[in-house]
């Protein structure tokens, strides 16, 4: 699994013209995508990384400070972009396997005790968010 991760002021997601999860506070945006070979404890140890990680006010975490996530499954983070001007997406693992695996990550931070707010997966979606600072920061499953 990848996550991308971004410190917001403010974020939300827009599927068919309405609002379906958003930021109530300053958290993390995270985009989630699920690569083959993925499987569920991947997805709690990816969720346990991106709820501790220390990228807010103070060096501090959702953790410490309570922020709110909104996550967003995202299989182009897996796109191969290494020949031609067109991405494969071969990488990306196909729905059936991906959902299950994405709720599971979310399932995994709530277990925790994070508010959690997300997209809709496979929806064409508008995600809309402030970046603060800008932090962004790239996990792998691996790393």
């Amino acid at each position: 699994m990848r996550a991308v991760v971004q410190r917001a002021s403010s974020a939300h997601v827009v599927v068919d013209g309405a609002v379906v999860g958003a930021l109530p506070r300053p958290g993390l945006v995270v985009l989630v995508g699920v690569t083959h070979g993925d499987n569920a404890g991947v997805a709690a140890a990816l969720a346990r990384r991106v709820h501790g990680l220390r990228i807010l006010e103070g060096e501090r975490s959702c953790a410490d400070l309570d922020a709110p996530l909104l996550v967003v499954s995202q299989f182009t983070l897996y796109a191969d972009t290494r020949k031609g001007r067109r991405p494969s997406w071969s990488a990306a693992a196909p729905g059936a396997v991906a959902e299950p695996l994405v709720e599971a990550f979310v399932a995994e931070l709530r277990e925790r005790g994070a508010h959690v707010e997300t997209g809709v997966f496979g929806a064409d979606m508008a995600l809309t968010l402030t970046n603060d600072g800008p932090v962004t920061i790239l996990l792998d499953s691996a790393g």
